[in-house]
């Protein structure tokens, strides 16, 4: 999923999401890792946005910070 914002704007969207959404960032994180499944960015951003009632912005920032985090395990 390619960012169409700075890498600054988005930790200011990851830093706003807990106060905004009520939930902490690992639990988006988990209800990711534990949604339907889906491997498209697109596809999981949308179906937090329908799930969860966020809006697409915040969705696609929890999507990008998951798929990074899960990259960066890969490579450990």
């Amino acid at each position: 999923m390619s960012l169409m914002y700075s890498a600054e704007t988005h930790q200011n969207l990851l830093a706003r999401i807990p106060a905004v959404t009520g939930r902490p960032m690992d639990d988006w994180l988990r209800a990711v890792d534990d949604g339907p499944g889906l491997v498209r960015c697109e596809e999981m951003a949308d179906w937090l946005r329908r799930e969860y009632g966020i809006s697409a912005g915040y969705a696609k920032a929890i999507v990008h910070e998951h798929e990074l985090r899960r990259a960066a395990r890969k490579l450990r």
